[in-house]
């Protein structure tokens, strides 16, 4: 059985500095889900229904932590397996993503359609150093419960030969057009 730390579903500022500060090198992003559901994003995606235009200008922790982060020399990188038609919560996630670019994250898209062959894992992952994989656990809905921390640097490996598929075949964000 893979060992694994099992962590709280929501890391918090705290959490996610920490996390962020222990990469020397690289923190490699994959999401695979169509929608999430996570509270943080309710009011902001309410707006994005009701006005369907790209959000303004947020200040959040979240991006002076991603702009420290990419600063002192961590390569930050996203990458989304979206099906297409696009979900609306996936449209949301497009119209607001100019803003992880702006900070110093690059982010790329994929057709779920193009991702047939890749072994992909269960859960989305944040890839730290490409050693260690922090996994992210939603329920059906997409409502996070738990995170699992795996330090184990064979996972790490394939972990890291995984993104690095999605990646070379995904779109850049400044390239890729949602199709509803």
């Amino acid at each position: 059985m893979l060992e694994r730390l099992e962590l709280p579903a929501t890391l918090g500022t705290e959490g996610w500095a920490e996390l962020f500060g222990s990469a020397s090198s690289s923190l490699d992003h994959l999401e695979l889900r169509d929608s999430y559901a996570v509270d943080i994003e309710d009011e902001r995606y309410r707006w994005w229904l009701e006005h369907r235009t790209e959000l303004p200008r947020e200040v959040h922790p979240w991006w002076d932590l991603t702009a420290a982060t990419v600063g002192r020399g961590v390569r930050m990188r996203r990458a989304r397996i979206v099906s297409v038609p696009v979900s609306d919560y996936i449209a949301f996630e497009h119209a607001c993503t100019w803003q992880n670019v702006e900070v110093g994250e690059s982010v790329r898209w994929l057709d779920r359609a193009h991702a047939t062959d890749l072994l992909l894992p269960g859960n989305d992952f944040w890839l730290i150093d490409r050693r260690r994989v922090l996994y992210n656990l939603f329920d059906g809905r997409g409502r996070p419960i738990g995170k699992q921390l795996v330090d184990d640097p064979e996972i790490g490996k394939v972990t890291a030969a995984i993104f690095e598929a999605v990646w070379e075949r995904a779109t850049d964000h400044a390239e890729f057009r949602i199709v509803r």
